[in-house]
C-alpha cells in the first residue's frame, strides 16, 4: 500500500474523496443528471474513438482554451463508457486541481484506484479508464504520465487542461509517440444554434451536383438575432446552457477565461514575467480584433520591443486566444519580409466577457463578425493556414480584400470573400473596390462572395458573377460544411 508522509492528506480522505466523486462505482448510477442533459459537442464522436482505441498505447490530451466544454466531454466520456457497458468500478476520474490532491502523484492516484477495487494487470480485454481533469496542476505532468502509460499496460489514460499555452508545447516535448493531442475549440456557430435549439432557423438546399453543401435562412431576422447572441457568448457551452452566465459574461467568465490564462497558466514557460503587461497588450489586441498590426508602429506607440511583441503573440496564440492572419499583396503572394498582419480572436465571444454586450448597431460589430467568420475556419487546421487578407496600394488608392484562399497546389488565389454587416454593397458596388479589383486580376475557380446583413443572391459585377449571402447564414455554412467533414 502506499505509504503516508505526515504533510501528505490522509490517504482515507482521499480515498473517501474519489468514491464521493466517482458515483459510478456504486452499481446503476451515472453522472451527474444535468451534465446528462447537456447536449453533445460536435467533436464528442472522433474523441471517443479515440478514448475507445485501447490497442493504441497512447493517452489522449485535451487541449484547448478555458470554458469550451472539456471537462463535460470528459464526464460524458464517463457516461458513454457506462452505456457500454463498461463496469463504474473499471472508471476513474480525478479533478487534479483539489486541494486534498496535493502531494499525489499521478501514479499514487493510480495505486489506489487499483487497490480499492482491487483490479487485476493481467487481462488486456478488460481495460481501465482513468481520467485526469486539469491535469496541468500537477508539476511535471507530461513526464508523469509518459510512465504511467509505459507501465499499465492495461489502462487508458485520458486527460484535458486548460493551461493550454504549457500542455501542447509539453506534450509535444516529453511525450512523443505516448500522447494523442487532441484539440476542443470554442464552440461553432452551428453547433451554438444546435445547442440552444435554433438549428431549424437555418434549412438544407437540396441541389443535385452543387459540390458543396448550402443552406437557407427562411427567417434571416432571427438568425442575426441568434448570431449576435453568438458573438456575445455563443462560443461557451456553460453561457449557452445557463441564464446567469448567459446575461452577465463578462461577471462569469472573465477571470477563468483570459486572468488565469494570462496570470496563471505559466506564461513564465514563454519567458514572460510581467503578466499586467502582457494583460493590457491583450485588452488592446481583444477591443480591436481584427485589426491590423505593424509591429514596428505598434512598438513606438506602446513602448515594447518588437521582440517582445512577438513574445507576447506567440504566447496567445498557444493559449488558443489569438490567432495571426498574414498579408497578400496585388499579386496574391505573401510578402518575403512580412511587415504587418491581421490579428483575430479565436473566439469572437471573448470580448463581450472582457467589455461587456455588443448591440447590432455597435460600431464593433464590422471586426466581430469578421472574427466570427475567421475563428469557423480556425476549426480546420489544413485550411486556415491557405487563407489570408490581401491589402495594397495602387497611387493614392488603398485596396482591401478580407479574405482570399489559396490553392495548396497553385499557392494561386481560389475564392474570396468580402465580409459587411450592411446591405450597402447590394447596391453601391463602389464599396467593392479591392474586391472588384482583385477579381479582375486574379481567375478564381468560384465566384467572389459579398457577406451582407440580410441580402442574398448572385449579381454579374464588371462581367463577372458575385454572390451574396447574409454573414449569419455564410458563418453557419463554413461551420456545418467543416464540422461535416471532421465526421
Amino acid at each position: 500500500m502506499l505509504v503516508e508522509h505526515s504533510l501528505a492528506i490522509p490517504l482515507p480522505a482521499v480515498q473517501e474523496y474519489l468514491s464521493d466523486t466517482n458515483p459510478w462505482w456504486v452499481a446503476g448510477k451515472g453522472i451527474d443528471p444535468e451534465l446528462q442533459a447537456w447536449p453533445k459537442r460536435a467533436y464528442f464522436p472522433s474523441f471517443m474513438r479515440l478514448v475507445k482505441a485501447v490497442d493504441v498505447r497512447r493517452a489522449v490530451v485535451v487541449i484547448g482554451p478555458r470554458r469550451v466544454g472539456k471537462t463535460v466531454m470528459l464526464t460524458q466520456a464517463v457516461q458513454d463508457l457506462l452505456d457500454a457497458g463498461v463496469p463504474g468500478s473499471r472508471i476513474r476520474m480525478a479533478q487534479m486541481d483539489v486541494p486534498l490532491f496535493s502531494g499525489q502523484t499521478l501514479g499514487s492516484l493510480v495505486k489506489l484506484f487499483i487497490d480499492i477495487h482491487r483490479h487485476s494487470m493481467d487481462n488486456p480485454a478488460t481495460p481501465l479508464y482513468v481520467f485526469f481533469d486539469e491535469i496541468q496542476y500537477l508539476k511535471d505532468w507530461e513526464t508523469h504520465l509518459k510512465v504511467l502509460v509505459d507501465t499499465y499496460k492495461c489502462v487508458r489514460f485520458v486527460a484535458t487542461g486548460s493551461a493550454a499555452a504549457a500542455l501542447p508545447m509539453k506534450s509535444r516535448e516529453s511525450g512523443a509517440g505516448r500522447f494523442s493531442d487532441f484539440v476542443l475549440p470554442p464552440l461553432t456557430f452551428a453547433e451554438y444554434l444546435d445547442f440552444c435549439e435554433q438549428s431549424h432557423l437555418v434549412q438544407d438546399i437540396a441541389l443535385p451536383d452543387a459540390g458543396r453543401a448550402q443552406y437557407h435562412a427562411p427567417n434571416i431576422a432571427a438568425l442575426n438575432a441568434e448570431f449576435i447572441n453568438y458573438l456575445n457568448y455563443g462560443g461557451f457551452p456553460e453561457a449557452v446552457m445557463n441564464p446567469a452566465v448567459r446575461q452577465d459574461p463578462r461577471r462569469y467568465l472573465r477571470q477563468d477565461i483570459v486572468d488565469k490564462v494570462l496570470q496563471k497558466d505559466l506564461p513564465s514557460l514563454f519567458g514572460i514575467s510581467d503578466t499586467q503587461e502582457l494583460n493590457r497588450f491583450f485588452n488592446v489586441l481583444a477591443y480591436n480584433t481584427g485589426m491590423e498590426i505593424a509591429p514596428a508602429n505598434l512598438s513606438k506607440d506602446t513602448g515594447l520591443s518588437k521582440a517582445r511583441i512577438d513574445e507576447y503573440l506567440e504566447y496567445l496564440e498557444a493559449a488558443f486566444l489569438v490567432k495571426r492572419i498574414h498579408r497578400l499583396s496585388d499579386n496574391a503572394r505573401r510578402l518575403q519580409r512580412a511587415t504587418s498582419y491581421k490579428v483575430y480572436l479565436t473566439n469572437p465571444s471573448i470580448r463581450a466577457a472582457l467589455f461587456g454586450i455588443v448591440r447590432a448597431q455597435d460600431p464593433a460589430m464590422g471586426r466581430l463578425v469578421e472574427t466570427a467568420i475567421w475563428s469557423q475556419w480556425l476549426h480546420s487546421t489544413d485550411t486556415i493556414a491557405s487563407l489570408h487578407y490581401a491589402r495594397w496600394t495602387e497611387g493614392r488608392t488603398d485596396y482591401e480584400v478580407d479574405l482570399v484562399g489559396l490553392a495548396a497546389s497553385t499557392q494561386k488565389p481560389r475564392f474570396c470573400v468580402e465580409i459587411k454587416w450592411s446591405d450597402r454593397a447590394w447596391s453601391d458596388w463602389s464599396e467593392l473596390k479591392g474586391l472588384r479589383k482583385f477579381m479582375s486580376q486574379h481567375p478564381l475557380s468560384r465566384p467572389p462572395l459579398v457577406t451582407t446583413l440580410t441580402q442574398s443572391g448572385s449579381v454579374e459585377i464588371d462581367g463577372q458573377l458575385v454572390e451574396f449571402s447574409p454573414s449569419s447564414l455564410h458563418c453557419y455554412t463554413i461551420a456545418r460544411n467543416l464540422l461535416q467533414q471532421a465526421g
